[in-house]
């Protein structure tokens, strides 16, 4: 298996290619250590982190923003999402609030971002 990559890890934006021989990873274009282990992780085991929003009841805002707290295997992202698209909170909703914890048991959890406070009754 043979893979381009562009390394993200610092400003530099190495191209990167990867491929595996003889069940080792060989990495060609980085100009650091830090490219290195990026290559590694992507080619191993390629890790995401996750940002987007749920539903909120009363609210005075309809939805509230979450992200995850430490970064997921990448295949389980469609996984986690559907959980995530599942979830309606009830306002108030507060900044650091734990939406699901062990999100598909990936040890992540979904953390609220923003404050959301409930909606004033309309006169």
């Amino acid at each position: 298996m043979t893979g381009q990559l562009i390394c993200i890890v610092c400003p530099a934006g190495c191209e990167m290619t990867a491929c595996i021989k003889d069940g080792k990873l060989e990495v060609w274009g980085e100009k650091c250590k830090r490219g290195l282990e990026y290559a590694e992780r992507e080619f191993t085991n390629p890790m995401r982190t996750i940002a987007t929003s749920v539903l909120v009841d009363n609210g005075e805002l309809p939805l509230a923003p979450v992200r995850l707290d430490n970064p997921v295997p990448k295949k389980q992202i469609f996984n986690i999402m559907r959980e995530i698209k599942a979830v309606r909170l009830e306002a108030p909703v507060h900044i650091g609030q734990i939406v699901l914890s062990d999100v598909c048991g990936c040890g992540s959890d979904v953390v609220v971002t923003k404050n959301v406070g409930r909606a004033q009754p309309r006169l």
